[in-house]
């Protein structure tokens, strides 16, 4: 009889490793595959992935999760070996929903910049990676600071404005039309101020929620242009926020035959007073005209049209037109056939409205041959872009100093002194006659050679301390933290939004991590943005990791021992107001009430109209007081602006050097170099590059007149800061702007 044959233990556990264990897994790669299919990350980078440089832009992640619950944390750093701020943003992610989250994110370059965007779980384990920049499809271009883009919300996808192309060669100076999908469109009024200009056709404007509703508002109240083309009555009568934006009672629909009007305004040159107001309108059937042509409406492209030569277009002259009519009021015809509006406009806040009172997107219009040039003159590309002296040679018109530097060289540390060059050179060259002439000659008399190889370690090791003890008494100082506040006073309705700008400097005399955070109702944070004349390529040199909470921050930043760093925060909050102005011609004067609401007197206060600056004086606390200026009295603002910035980029350069003069990187007189600031653009032999809304000069080209008053020692936020500094300063420089009223 023949026994059966046994395995042994040792054979057996052999047979599972090699048979069982490569199924087991097997199993667990497709319970992996599975799991990594049931969850969708995607990701959306600017607008229409077009990235704007030096501006806050919406980075969009939509999270799709069909499998177990878990909570996520997305992670955006920045690539091209800078990793120098992290943002990082919770968020709950149940089995069966879809998320779309808006992380506000800001382009320090236009050349090259790449994010790693991750989503991670509890363990840290990554579940999804995107990495966004040029050549990677989620972004399609990056565009300079200044360059003209448009964003659209049309009907459909052919319905976007089209651009006449310029005559500069550089792609990322051609001004960008981007289409925004209505579910896409951002809620923070903050990530908007990348657009010039937004298309919004009237029958998508109720696909917009509410917090859509509430940034695209906050936006157009702080100096953006909204161009609005009317499909039906019903759309603007059944859309609440819209109905009462559109200058007009919009009533019936009429048909205008012909409508050469368009050519004549396109080829037409612009006045350099502005748009002139249209003739008055007859009213609608059974309607009260009430028309007041008292706001003008003024465009960049004054002085020269670059579209007068521009064809007719008899076929499309010729063809019926459907135009939308009603009682105006409150507006500025623009173009008008006849005794019937075409296009007319309105301010609204520091922005402007624009309503085409026709379909942009339908025939006869839609196949216009100089729709481009339309478009392109209608949303004000410079014409500069178009004269044929700049074609092939745009060095006049690209990159800039960063305006960041100059905040810096106000706020900065003053405990941070600097060696000057000529005792670094001097302290060079007694290092270099010790450790040779001296060292040889003593080493001679003694006649001890050899004993170099020990001269020559300690001759090192002094004069090592001697350097620490000089960067010790020059640089050693107690922790401090200085902030200057630029806050921008927006009317909505009897209160103020405010919108904010916060330059942070900290001193640190150790190597310490510092917390900081804000409750603000919008509120963003970044580094200083050094821009490409910088020799970094513009990109972020601090560390800094910091946590989205919503529409809020926290952030913990690393500052290196005895060094100064600066950090800006952008916020928006809904407040009391402040002040008021108000601004009237008066014969040759100009009447100005100014009323000041705080508790408390501010004693230096300017306004500018026009093309000059004036002094105010003192604004007593809760009180108003009326000033009759001359109309020629003041400074001119260009004189104002290069007498106190001239330099400006001497002191942001200065700022970066760890030798040379202690003063050189430093601004004294924080008041008027602040309001000198605010109308950067008047500096005519320094380029600056700034955020969006910074610079207030466009405001005085459309009969707008600025209120700048210095409140000193004071914070309109609770502090950034979550630690307690040695030292401590804080000021804020209000910005009123208000239109200029008619003459009684």
């Amino acid at each position: 009889m023949v026994k059966p044959r046994t395995l042994s233990p040792l054979f057996a556990r052999r047979f599972a490793f090699r048979r069982i264990l490569p199924l087991l897994l097997a199993v667990l790669s497709l319970i992996a595959l599975n799991a990594r299919a049931v969850l969708q990350f995607d990701v959306f980078v600017g607008y229409d992935s077009v990235v704007p440089e030096a501006s806050w832009f919406p980075l969009m992640c939509e999270i799709k999760n069909d499998g177990p619950s878990f909570t996520g944390v997305i992670e955006v750093s920045p690539g091209q070996f800078n990793a120098s701020q992290v943002r990082r943003l919770v968020v709950e992610l149940p089995t069966g929903t879809l998320k779309r989250i808006v992380l506000p994110t800001f382009s320090t370059a236009r050349y090259s910049s790449t994010w790693n965007i991750r989503l991670l779980d509890e363990r840290g384990h990554m579940r999804g990676e995107q990495i966004a920049g040029a050549g990677t499809g989620l972004v399609k271009r990056q565009i300079a600071a200044g360059t003209p883009l448009i964003g659209g919300i049309p009907r459909t996808a052919t319905g976007m404005p089209i651009l006449r192309a310029t005559l500069v060669n550089d792609s990322d100076m051609q001004p960008v039309a981007a289409r925004l999908q209505t579910s896409l469109v951002p809620d923070n009024p903050l990530v908007l101020e990348g657009m010039d200009t937004i298309y919004l056709n009237s029958e998508r404007a109720p696909d917009l929620n509410d917090q859509q509703v509430f940034a695209l508002l906050g936006w157009l109240n702080n100096g953006g242009h909204l161009i609005v083309g009317i499909e039906q009555i019903s759309d603007i009568n059944g859309t609440p926020w819209l109905r009462k934006i559109i200058p007009c009672d919009l009533t019936d629909m009429q048909t205008v035959s012909a409508h050469t009007e368009l050519q004549k305004w396109l080829v037409a040159e612009p006045a350099s007073s502005g748009a002139t107001p249209a003739p008055t309108p007859a009213p609608a059937p059974g309607q009260p005209n009430r028309l007041k042509n008292k706001i003008p409406v003024k465009t960049r492209n004054s002085g020269y049209n670059p579209f007068k030569d521009s064809a007719e277009d008899s076929a499309f002259e010729k063809a019926p037109l459907q135009v939308a009519t009603g009682a105006l009021r409150d507006a500025t015809v623009m173009v008008q056939s006849g005794n019937t509006p075409l296009i007319i406009a309105s301010h609204e806040g520091r922005g402007r409205v624009t309503a085409l009172l026709f379909s942009p997107e339908r025939k006869p219009f839609s196949v216009w041959n100089n729709l481009p040039s339309f478009w392109s003159k209608l949303v004000e590309i410079p014409p500069e872009l178009y004269l044929q002296a700049n074609a092939g040679n745009n060095n006049a018109l690209r990159g800039g100093w960063s305006i960041d530097g100059v905040f810096g060289a106000m706020i900065d540390s003053k405990q941070v002194r600097k060696l000057p060059v000529e005792w670094l050179l001097l302290l060079l060259i007694v290092y270099l006659l010790v450790i040779g002439p001296i060292d040889q000659y003593w080493l001679k008399r003694i006649k001890r050679p050899m004993l170099t190889w020990i001269t020559f370690p300690c001759y090192v090791v002094l004069f090592s301390l001697l350097i620490y003890f000089i960067g010790y008494k020059l640089r050693a100082g107690e922790t401090e933290w200085n902030e200057l506040h630029l806050v921008d006073v927006l009317m909505n309705g009897d209160h103020a939004e405010l919108r904010g700008r916060t330059y942070a400097s900290i001193y640190s005399p150790v190597n310490a991590t510092y917390r900081v955070e804000t409750q603000q109702h919008f509120s963003t944070f970044r580094g200083e943005f050094q821009s490409s004349f910088m020799g970094n390529g513009g990109q972020d040199t601090e560390r800094a990791e910091i946590l989205q909470a919503g529409d809020n921050f926290k952030a913990d930043i690393f500052v290196p021992v005895w060094t100064s760093q600066l950090y800006v925060c952008d916020w928006w909050q809904s407040a009391d107001l402040p002040l008021k102005v108000s601004v009237t011609p008066d014969g040759d004067n100009w009447s100005v009430a100014v009323s000041n609401q705080r508790d408390h007197p501010l004693n230096t206060a300017r306004i500018a109209i026009h093309d000059r600056i004036m002094e105010l004086g003192e604004l007593p606390a809760n009180q108003t007081k009326t000033f009759k200026l001359p109309r020629g009295q003041g400074t001119a603002l260009h004189d104002f602006v290069t007498m106190h910035g001239s330099g400006f980029q001497m002191a942001s350069q200065s700022r970066q050097r760890a030798f040379g003069s202690t003063g050189g990187g430093q601004i004294l007189d924080l008041p008027t170099s602040t309001m000198a600031v605010s109308f950067i653009s008047n500096l005519q032999n320094e380029r600056f590059i700034s955020p969006p809304g910074l610079d207030m000069s466009p405001l005085l080209d459309q009969d707008n007149a600025v209120l700048l008053a210095w409140e000193p020692d004071y914070s309109p936020i609770k502090p950034l800061n979550q630690f307690s500094p040695r030292r401590n300063r804080k000021d804020t420089l209000w910005r009123v702007s208000v239109p200029i009223n008619a003459a009684p």
